[in-house]
């Protein structure tokens, strides 16, 4: 295991992430709140700390990361930053909250769950508020393309850690051709979409404060929100329109948007299974809400409808944000709205959840079961778009599956020993995992109730789900560690 390299590589990450904690300094300016002594301080301690781990394992020695060192390195860039991230929550003292809450805050916002312990939000002051959804669109496309960008600079390779962001089809330890200029690539297109949903946020009647940080957390797709009731505070139906759109086309691979950016074309869109999928079951989703609502409410007209489509993209996305509260809504939505967010969004997004390709494997892969029981003996391959999916995917999609649900078991029973109740402990793990943020019980509005030990718990299974299980997990075997 290389831990010199992986330091140092923390250590130049954590230079640049010091970067990004002088940014609220400038709000701070703009509103006089005084608040810049707390971010010039965060700057500091996480600049020189990062500026040590680089000077202690400084070498001119070429080194290779191995597919170990990548898993490793991947679990601590988000450990490591969830901890530099906390300090200027921590030491505002308008916010008051203890070590555990703003590491928590500081986890649901790099991990982009949307989970908060902050109540009264609107006595917040602004440069916190841009802070929460800076780090969550700094975690939208994530700290790992972040390191990607500086393999180049440190002369490595990054095929590893590509390997533990998300699992797929890669072979070999090779660095991917033109990794850092695709890394490059994304983050433009991150840029554009953060950029054109700011504008029609701003003109379709938000301020240029809340434009700008609701359209971090909705390219992010991580909910946060300058408000108590989230976007019901707006009550306005451009927004509602502009913000499924923007949460829908997050939602989608962005590796498609690279190419349908580098090819000029939208054939890869209309082409690909996962996205017909993604967009049908948001569809049946949407229209099952919206039927219910019109039967319960008899009410039926254009708010209805854009309240009802924000709200179910919203939780298939595993965005979080509310057009109203969504615990009070009739009969079975509230229940259907959270498991949406098991599904997610799809793969290569900023989405948190299962992933669409995975369930889209399942889906196909009890169709196919299905039939065999009537045709015994024929030979059905197991097929997504034209592409055959061996079965070495298949068996490792049901495995994560296994994972998942072992997971969110044990993290249940786990909560419900610290005293919670079965509503609130469920529906808590079960948005923490799949990085939601909304949940039931005790933890509708917001997680500040909660004990210590709960949210604890809850900050690691946060990071569990963006890391999609398995690259964490595989930590705690002892097959990992061995040469």
């Amino acid at each position: 295991m290389r831990y010199r390299l992986i330091s140092k590589i923390l250590g130049v990450g954590l230079v640049l992430f010091s970067v990004f904690q002088l940014l609220p300094v400038i709000v701070s300016l703009v509103y006089n709140e005084n608040s810049e002594r707390i971010f010039i301080d965060s700057f500091l301690i996480t600049f020189f700390s990062g500026l040590f781990l680089i000077s202690v394992n400084y070498s001119k020695e070429y080194q290779d990361l191995k597919i170990r060192d990548g898993f490793l390195l991947t679990v601590l860039l988000w450990f490591v930053f969830s901890i530099f991230a906390s300090i200027p929550l921590y030491l505002s003292k308008a916010s008051d909250l203890s070590i555990v809450n703003a590491y928590f805050e500081a986890v649901s916002g790099l991990t982009t769950t949307g989970a908060s312990v902050i109540t009264d939000l609107e006595s917040q002051l602004k440069s916190i508020l841009f802070y929460r959804s800076l780090l969550q669109w700094i975690g939208g496309l994530g700290i790992i393309v972040l390191a990607l960008a500086l393999f180049p600079l440190l002369g490595i390779g990054g095929m590893q850690l590509y390997r533990g962001e998300g699992k797929g089809s890669i072979n070999s330890n090779k660095l991917r051709p033109k990794m850092a200029e695709t890394g490059k690539s994304l983050w433009y297109i991150y840029l554009i979409l953060t950029m054109s949903c700011c504008i029609c946020y701003f003109f379709s009647g938000m301020e240029a404060f809340d434009a700008i940080t609701h359209s971090f957390s909705t390219v992010a797709i991580g909910g946060f929100s300058n408000y108590e009731a989230s976007f019901g505070h707006f009550d306005n139906n451009y927004l509602y329109f502009f913000g499924s759109v923007f949460m829908f086309l997050s939602g989608i691979s962005f590796s498609l948007h690279f190419l349908a950016l580098k090819k000029r074309t939208l054939r890869n869109y209309l082409s690909d299974p996962e996205l017909k999928f993604y967009a049908s079951s948001a569809l049946l989703a949407f229209l099952f809400v919206f039927i219910t609502l019109i039967a319960t409410s008899g009410q039926n007209d254009l708010d209805l409808l854009l309240r009802s489509l924000f709200q179910t993209i919203s939780f298939i996305t595993t965005t979080g944000f509310t057009s109203e509260d969504h615990s009070l809504m009739p009969l079975y939505i509230p229940y259907i709205l959270i498991g949406l967010a098991a599904m997610g969004a799809c793969a290569g997004s900023t989405g948190g959840g299962i992933k669409v390709i995975r369930v889209l494997i399942f889906f196909k892969q009890g169709f196919k079961e299905l039939k065999k029981l009537v045709h015994p003996n024929s030979v059905l391959p197991l097929k997504v778009g034209d592409k055959i999916i061996e079965k070495e995917i298949t068996d490792s999609v049901w495995g994560f599956l296994s994972v998942y649900i072992m997971t969110m078991l044990l993290g249940i029973v786990l909560l419900l020993g610290t005293g919670l109740s079965i509503d609130t402990a469920f529906s808590a793990v079960f948005s923490c995992l799949n990085n939601l943020g909304p949940a039931l019980g005790d933890a509708t509005l917001n997680y500040s109730s909660l004990n210590d030990a709960s949210k604890l718990f809850l900050s690691f299974a946060m990071i569990l789900g963006r890391l999609e299980i398995y690259t964490l997990l595989v930590l705690f075997t002892s097959f990992f560690w061995r040469n």
